[in-house]
This record gives structure tokens, C-alpha cells and sequence, in this order.
């Protein structure tokens, strides 16, 4: 870079100031919204990444491999006991068991239970997770099964300005108990997905037979290894541990059936369970390609803009040259003034980023901000690279121009035919982006819309998910179901271990077949109480719902072994093997437990959309089910029954945590993450559009400026106003119509990707891609329609004396 090229910046901005403001613009806004979706992707990708010794945790997984049962692929869950065998079979492994978090646990304030973020954990827990310490000595807080470890903020509240060491809180977990504060710790950054205020210990005495059944999922397990080696030393090893290990629950070669993973902990977020995971990586990678393509479309327009703009400096360059400059002077004075051009239009992005972000975080539902120890270096190396990039195409072009033709012609030189084609390839590639923008923002818009429309199975309205139940005395039971019916507006109470927008049990067992060899399919169970179909109304295929008057469909007094009725749904009539509901009524499968088959339902989909509908039976207990949540159906206004709820809850069990939310507010934490990446996807797409538009329009202000000559003779020679308009519009929307061709396999291919993480998804409608791109035929059609109108209207006279 030498002198000339801050000089020559400034002049070029200050004589042609519309051409200037269009490049720097456009740049600003590029960089913009590149700046913003790296922030984005920059917070994705740092969750964990706080902890001290983060490169050295890992979480053991079950790793379903059997594709014929509800579970299938990779979930974070394993077995509560498996931390206890696997350091019988491996001595001296670091690890800790974590249960619960968000809303684990209450403590009794006043007589009254609130829930809290508490986590169970063992008392290896620091030395895993070497959380930053307050107050105590993380060696020694959680020794005593009895002590608590509390953070910073949750001490400041409990206890105002006082010492918290030693004082005591009443937790209620699996039971009531009062335990003692040993330690604070530093409160938890945004960037993690673990939700916890308090932890204590975890029961060691768990009679349950889930708690040690393989396959079972009851808590996370963690390991922390003092490198990836040994990391890599005891997956190795794990096959045989479950062979030897697994086989009392899962038969002959276990492994075969169930692995046990390790992932390291920064890629739990992106990774949280089968489910989850490919949808959470394919948004985030989605995001980050839309903004460097916007990034990319500005650079685009900056080189079209500037190469069409380089005739207009030929006369410099060529006296230039005749002073003594020589090409290499050339190329540096203008490389340095594209730096220099991209750098306002970096400090103009940075201003143009900070003042968006409160936008972007209210749409995204996020907390982003501006780090700029980071941002300030990233922006010297952007300004370096884009501009390079985005100027050594006109330099070079400049650079070439002969001195002695130059003078010597009456106009300067444009590039000719091989420059228009030239841009015309690059405005092909901008609006192939834009066009495969907009059909993706409409597919996505479409999808997120149709999840909140799709049938489910049952009314999603009108209904009060309570999960806590099980915490409540059983004795206490009957009397919360009597108080929530007498609750005026409330029509109907049910129980069962499963509900609308929570996981629930992860109960499945395999159902052999009679007269057909192996274990049979792996069906996913859920029990019921009294009312529950009859609240949730799912459409009957064949058959009957449970009722009182069949002694075989209550299983509240029956034995282990003894014959049994149930319901299942759509799915598991084709894992099943039957041809058709009708078929499947009256069938008993099973072998050590015998089950007939006595009324078909569609599927209840309770969860995530984009896991699969699972093949499910259905178990009835009279009254209410072990490990109950409650699903109220009500009428009226939903914060009316949610206090007169709250209200009977506490007065016949203030001892247990009161929770409740509408099956509306618990199915949206499902659509919650897709719909912010369709509102940032959206965001970034609308700026990439408008982008690109300007980008046309200063292109087509520049072109027709050229031809003010020829549209003057082509009016003398007879054309009217319209016809120069139709050929001047026709030139820019030949790179549009051939934009579309290359952009619908791009974007149906795209899609299709997207909508794959979907197991209820929409149809990729030609109506998609014909609305983008009549859409943005209009968009290109408006956008140069001024200025060939303008061009259109110009006297003959006028134009042949414009020079």
C-alpha cells in the first residue's frame, strides 16, 4: 500500500458518492451479519468449554444398536448403578454420577416446598468437575452424605449477607431431610447445559430394580481421564465389560445389543441425545454458512460494482503510467484502497452488529454480545483478506489498461464483452444465493408453522401437566386428585407415568411373538390410571379402551406372570407384525408375561417432533399409577385453574414441590431452538436479499449510464419507451432466470437434509421454489425498473449529446 491510496479512497468516495455508499453499504451490511452468526456459532460451540480440565471429562452413553425397539442410537443416560461396576472391573477410574438439575428437588421454606436447580451427585463430584470454590474446601464438601454445596447467588438469597457455611437447609428429593451448607461455589456461565444451584449427595441405597437393570437410564454418568489415550484405553476395553457384565439383563453378546460410548464433554450440547443432535449441529452449521454466503455476496457485489466502475478510471491509470508508475505501484495503490474501503465498511459492520444484536437476542430468545478483544483482531484480518479478495480483481483489470489507447479513445474502456459477461456470471451467483435463500426461508417458516398445527393425537389445549406427583405421600394421593376435580373449570383428572411434553419413563421391553423365533420387538411401555384415555380422547382403530369391567385390564392386584390386557398404538401393530388394528385385537403376545391385545389407538405423540413415533403398549392400573404425573383438563382461563390448582396442591401437600404448566408451554420448548434458527435464518436471509439488490441496482445505474448514447439512437430510430424498457430490464433478468436453474437442485437438496431431522415433516412443494423465485424476479424487476424507466424517457436529442 502507498501513499496514493488514502488520497485516492477519498476522492473516489467524494466524486462518485452513490457508487461509494452502495460498496460500503453493502460491505457494512455483510459483515454485519457475518460478525453476528459467528457470535452465534462462537456460543454454540463454547458450552463446557469453562470448566477447568474440560479436554479430560467425558460422558458415558447408551448406545441402542437394535433399529426394531423406541430406543435407537445414542441417549445420555445409563444405568444408576453402572458407575459401581465399572470401577469394580477398573480400579482407580475418576468418575461421578449426576442426577436431576433444573427443577430437581425443593427446599422447605416456611412450611412450604420450592423447587430448586438441584443436582445429585456422588462425593467424587470435584473431582471431576473442578468448579471454581467461594466458600470450602471442595476435597472435603461433599464427604458427609448429609452436607450441601450451594452457589453464590442461591447463598446471597436463602441467606442475605450471611455466612452460609454450616447453616442448614430442608431438602425434599426422595424424602425429607435437613442438611448442612460446606462449600459455595461460583455461579454457572450461560455457556453450559448443566442447571444446577445446589448440589448433595446421592442416596447410595437405591432397592429399585431399574436402578441396576442394564439398558435402564437413571442418571449421566462422567469420567475424567488423564488424557484422550487413556480415554481411548477404556473404550477399547468396554465391549467385553458389557458381555461380561450385561449379559443377566441383555442375554449372550450384549455388546451386540448395547454399547457404552464415551463423549467428550464439550460436544454434549451438540450432541444431546439421538433425537436431538443431528438437528442441533445441521442448524448451527446452517446459520454459519448463511452468514459467511452473506459475507460472500457482499464481496460479490463489490467487485462487480468496482470492476464495472474501472473504465471510468482508465484515463488515471493511463497518466499514471505516463508519470512513471508501473503496474506493481498500480495494483498496491488500489489493493490498498479496497483495504481501506472494506475497513469503514468494517467499522460501519461492527456499529451496524452492536446496534442489531439487542434485535437478534430478543428474536433468537439468546444473550450474545460483543467481545471485543476478539472482534477488533477478526476485524483487522477480515478488512485484510475481503479486501484483498474483493479488490485484486479490479486492480489487476485496472492495472492492465494500455496508457497510449486509453488517450487516444474517444471513451474509456468498459472490459468489453468478456467484463459484462463477467459481471453477469457474478450477478448468477449472487441471486442463485438469494433465490436458495428465500425457498429456504419459506421451507423453514413452513415447518416450524406446521408442527404447531400438526395433529398430535389429542387437543393440545385446555390442559395442566402436573409432574411432581410422586413426590407426594402416597396415602396423600387420592385426596390431590379429589381437590383438583372439585376445582371449578377443571372437567377431567388422569394419571399415568407419561405426559405431554415429558420424557417420562424410558421403560421398553421385548414382546416375543408366538411361533416366531428371538426376543420379539422392543416396545415402549407406558401405564395409565383411570380416565386417562378418556382425557386424551386418541382416535380408536380397533377394539376397546380399558374399563373396571374387565378384571384383566386392571394390573393393580395381579401377580408377576399373570395374563394381562393391553393397548397399543399404530406403530406397534407393524412391529408386531400384524397386517392390519383389526388383525391385532385379541392376539396374546409375550412369553414369561402374556398380554392380549384389546383395543388399537393412533399414536399420542408426547414428545419431540423429531424423534419417531414409537411402537407403544399401554398398561391400565385402577385409580392412580406408580410414579404418577397428572394431566388436568380444564376450561376457562388457564392462570385462573393454574392458582386454584396451585392452591389445592398446597393445602393437602405443602410438604411437596408444586410445578405446573400448559401442555402449550411444554410442547413449545420443543419448537423453541428451531424456530429461533428460522428467525435468525430469516434475519440473515432478508439482509442477503437486500444485499444483493443493491448490488443490482447500482450495477444497473451504472449500465445505463453507459447506454444513455444507444438508447438516444435507438429512440431516433423508431423504439418507444417500452421497448427500451423491455430490453434493458431483459438483460438483468437473464442472470436471474439462470440463477434459478442452479438454485432449485441447491436448495431442494438442502432442505431435504433439513427436513430428514423431522419425523413429521412437510412436503417440498414446487410451490416453494416458484414463489422464491417469482419472488425474486420481482425483486430484480423493481429493483432496475427506475433507472430504465429513467433511461426510457430521456430525449433522443439529450442523449446524443451525453457524454
Amino acid at each position: 500500500m502507498n501513499s496514493f491510496a488514502l488520497t485516492s479512497l477519498y476522492r473516489s468516495i467524494a466524486r462518485h458518492k452513490l457508487y461509494a455508499a452502495l460498496n460500503i453499504s453493502g460491505l457494512a451490511v455483510g459483515i454485519a451479519v457475518f460478525f453476528v452468526l459467528s457470535l452465534y456459532v462462537r456460543f454454540e460451540t463454547s458450552f463446557e468449554r469453562w470448566l477447568p480440565h474440560h479436554d479430560q471429562i467425558y460422558l458415558v452413553q447408551n448406545d441402542w444398536k437394535r433399529a426394531d425397539g423406541p430406543y435407537f442410537g445414542r441417549f445420555p443416560d445409563t444405568m444408576g448403578g453402572l458407575l459401581d461396576e465399572m470401577r469394580q472391573d477398573f480400579p482407580g477410574l475418576c468418575g461421578t454420577r449426576y442426577m436431576g438439575g433444573k427443577e430437581g428437588g425443593s427446599v422447605m421454606r416456611g412450611g412450604i416446598a420450592q423447587l430448586e436447580d438441584i443436582a445429585q451427585v456422588d462425593a467424587s463430584f470435584f473431582q471431576v468437575f473442578d468448579l471454581p470454590m467461594v466458600a470450602g474446601d471442595k476435597a472435603t464438601a461433599l464427604a458427609d452424605p448429609m452436607s450441601v454445596v450451594i452457589s453464590r447467588s442461591t447463598a446471597r438469597r436463602l441467606f442475605g449477607d450471611a455466612d452460609p457455611i454450616g447453616q442448614t437447609l430442608t431438602l425434599m428429593l426422595d424424602d425429607k431431610s435437613t442438611r448442612r451448607v460446606t462449600g459455595v461455589f461460583e455461579d454457572l456461565p450461560k455457556t453450559t447445559d448443566f442447571q444446577f444451584a445446589i448440589l448433595t449427595r446421592l442416596s447410595t441405597y437405591h432397592p429399585e430394580e431399574w436402578w441396576t437393570r442394564w439398558g435402564s437410564g437413571s442418571v449421566q454418568t462422567f469420567l475424567r481421564f488423564p488424557d484422550a489415550a487413556a480415554a481411548k484405553a477404556l473404550a477399547n476395553r468396554m465391549p467385553s465389560f458389557i458381555d461380561r457384565r450385561g449379559a443377566r439383563d441383555l442375554g449372550r453378546d450384549a455388546s451386540a445389543k448395547l454399547g457404552l460410548p464415551l463423549l467428550p464433554i464439550t460436544r454434549l450440547h451438540l450432541e444431546p441425545s439421538n433425537g436431538e443432535s443431528g438437528g442441533r449441529k445441521q442448524t448451527l452449521v446452517t446459520l454459519g454458512v448463511v452468514g459467511v454466503l452473506t459475507l460472500l455476496i457482499a464481496v460479490v457485489n463489490y467487485i462487480n460494482l468496482a470492476s464495472a466502475r474501472a473504465g471510468l478510471r482508465a484515463r488515471e491509470v493511463a497518466i499514471r503510467k505516463v508519470l512513471g508508475a508501473d503496474r506493481a505501484t498500480l495494483i498496491r495503490q488500489f489493493l490498498g484502497e479496497a483495504i481501506l474501503a472494506v475497513g469503514v465498511a468494517g467499522l460501519l459492520g461492527l456499529i451496524l452488529a452492536e446496534i442489531g444484536l439487542p434485535l437478534v437476542n430478543a428474536a433468537g430468545g439468546l444473550s450474545l454480545a460483543m467481545p471485543y478483544a476478539l472482534v477488533l483482531p477478526v476485524l483487522l484480518v477480515v478488512s485484510l483478506v475481503v479486501g484483498t479478495a474483493a479488490g485484486f480483481y479490479p486492480a489487476v483489470l485496472l492495472s492492465r489498461f494500455p496508457a497510449a489507447s486509453v488517450l487516444a479513445s474517444a471513451r474509456a474502456p468498459g472490459g468489453g464483452r468478456a467484463g459484462a459477461r463477467g459481471r453477469e456470471a457474478l450477478v448468477v451467483f449472487q441471486f442463485t444465493l438469494v433465490i436458495a435463500f428465500l425457498i429456504g426461508t419459506g421451507v423453514l417458516v413452513a415447518q416450524t408453522r406446521h408442527l404447531r398445527t400438526a395433529d398430535l393425537g389429542f387437543r393440545r389445549d385446555g390442559m395442566l401437566i402436573l409432574p411432581w406427583v410422586s413426590y407426594v405421600d402416597a396415602a396423600k394421593r387420592p385426596a390431590l386428585i379429589a381437590a383438583f376435580k372439585a376445582v371449578p373449570g377443571v372437567d377431567m383428572v388422569a394419571t399415568a407415568d407419561t405426559a405431554v411434553g415429558r420424557l417420562g419413563n424410558n421403560n421398553a421391553e421385548n414382546v416375543p411373538i408366538p411361533g416366531r423365533p428371538g426376543p420379539g420387538p422392543s416396545l415402549r411401555q407406558i401405564n395409565v390410571g383411570s380416565d386417562f384415555f378418556g382425557l386424551y380422547r386418541p382416535r380408536l382403530l380397533a377394539g376397546r379402551f380399558f374399563d373396571d369391567d374387565h378384571r384383566t385390564d386392571d394390573g393393580t392386584d395381579q401377580k408377576r406372570g399373570d395374563p394381562r390386557n393391553i393397548v397399543i398404538n399404530r406403530q406397534a401393530v407393524t412391529a408386531l407384525g400384524f397386517a392390519s388394528p383389526e388383525q391385532a385385537i385379541g392376539k396374546t403376545v409375550g412369553q414369561e408375561h402374556l398380554w392380549t391385545i384389546v383395543g388399537v389407538i393412533d399414536a399420542l405423540r408426547f414428545f419431540s417432533p423429531r424423534a419417531p413415533d414409537q411402537p407403544t403398549m399401554y398398561f391400565y392400573t385402577r385409580g392412580i399409577v406408580h410414579w404418577p404425573s397428572v394431566t388436568v383438563r380444564f376450561t376457562g382461563d388457564p392462570r385462573t385453574v393454574l392458582t386454584a390448582v396451585r392452591a389445592a396442591w398446597q393445602r393437602v401437600a405443602p410438604e411437596a414441590p408444586f410445578k405446573g404448566d400448559t401442555s402449550m408451554q411444554l410442547l413449545q420448548t420443543y419448537y423453541d431452538a428451531d424456530e429461533r434458527a428460522t428467525r435468525l435464518f430469516g434475519i440473515g436471509a432478508g439482509l442477503a436479499v437486500l444485499i444483493g439488490c443493491v448490488g443490482l441496482w447500482g450495477l444497473a445505474s451504472f449500465n445505463t449510464a453507459r447506454r444513455v448514447k444507444e438508447v438516444g439512437i435507438r429512440k431516433t430510430l423508431g423504439a418507444s419507451s417500452a421497448d427500451i424498457v423491455r430490453l434493458l430490464v431483459g438483460q438483468f433478468l437473464r442472470p436471474v432466470l439462470i440463477a434459478n436453474v442452479i438454485a432449485w437442485p441447491l436448495a431442494y437438496v438442502t432442505m431435504r437434509t433439513w427436513l430428514a431431522g423431522f419425523e413429521d415433516q412437510i412436503a417440498l412443494s414446487p410451490l416453494y421454489f416458484a414463489g422464491a423465485s417469482l419472488l425474486a424476479i420481482v425483486i430484480a424487476v423493481l429493483t432496475v425498473l427506475g433507472q430504465a424507466l429513467r433511461a426510457s424517457r430521456a430525449a433522443p436529442a439529450w442523449a446524443l449529446r451525453h457524454d
